[in-house]
């Protein structure tokens, strides 16, 4: 396994399960030289604990994989997460086209194909999977001085960008999912970190101070980003 870190800091996260080893070394190179980190693994044991442990903005699948078929992970993923799986195989009938997408893929790239075509897919699931959970469509947050863009993944305050880490930008843009509401520790720690860590509620105590302390005018005092006592958090949209 092999994590590329020279991106922006709120770079998307893609996790690469690819056997075949020239495959694997051109797309992580190629995504990580447009803006996205890369976590890469060759097996389809290692590649679900990693979508279970990190919880990536996006997977890309091979189907034919050495210890696991690419279908039967695609089921795995889709039975504890919504992120957006893209399959990329050497098969190109039908069948197996039609299987994947019925088990819950989001898209299918028949190898080979063209670098610009796999980008382009990879911004239309960012883009599904930033869409609010209200089905709004909104695609720029805004409440008080905060305008989020969660397109281009850039936040505001004021006319100042404020720049979040990886984890920081994840946690408010689930918290924008499902904003006015109240989100429980269970829920933003398997959003934000995954299933593994759903007991680590001092994640959520040490991000969220983060995240107000670069948002809030206040942040002892939060107007938007507030506790709900032994439940969760809950972000305002209406201040």
């Amino acid at each position: 396994m092999q994590v590329r870190k020279t991106m922006a800091p709120s770079a998307p996260l893609v996790l690469l399960i690819e056997d075949e080893p020239q495959m694997r070394r051109f797309l992580s190179a190629t995504l990580s030289a447009h803006g996205y980190h890369v976590v890469e693994t060759a097996s389809a044991r290692e590649g679900l604990a990693h979508a279970a442990g990190r919880n990536p903005e996006v997977i890309l699948l091979d189907l034919g994989l050495p210890d696991l078929d690419g279908l039967e992970v695609t089921r795995q993923i889709r039975r504890s997460s919504p992120t957006p799986i893209i399959v990329l195989s050497a098969r190109g009938q039908e069948h197996d086209k039609v299987t994947a997408l019925d088990l819950g893929a989001d898209d299918y790239l028949t190898k080979p194909f063209g670098v610009s075509e796999l980008l382009a897919r990879l911004r239309v699931a960012l883009r599904h999977s930033a869409l609010p959970a209200d089905g709004s469509g909104q695609l720029v947050f805004e409440a008080g001085e905060i305008r989020v863009d969660l397109v281009r993944r850039q936040v505001f305050r004021g006319d100042q960008e404020a720049h979040l880490t990886p984890t920081e930008y994840k946690l408010l843009a689930a918290l924008i999912r499902h904003a006015g509401k109240v989100v429980t520790h269970r829920q933003l720690l398997e959003e934000v970190w995954g299933a593994n860590y759903t007991d680590q509620s001092h994640y959520l105590r040490v991000y969220m101070a983060q995240l107000r302390h670069k948002l809030e005018s206040d942040p002892t005092r939060p107007r938007m980003l507030t506790t709900e006592p032994g439940v969760g958090y809950r972000l305002r949209d209406t201040l």
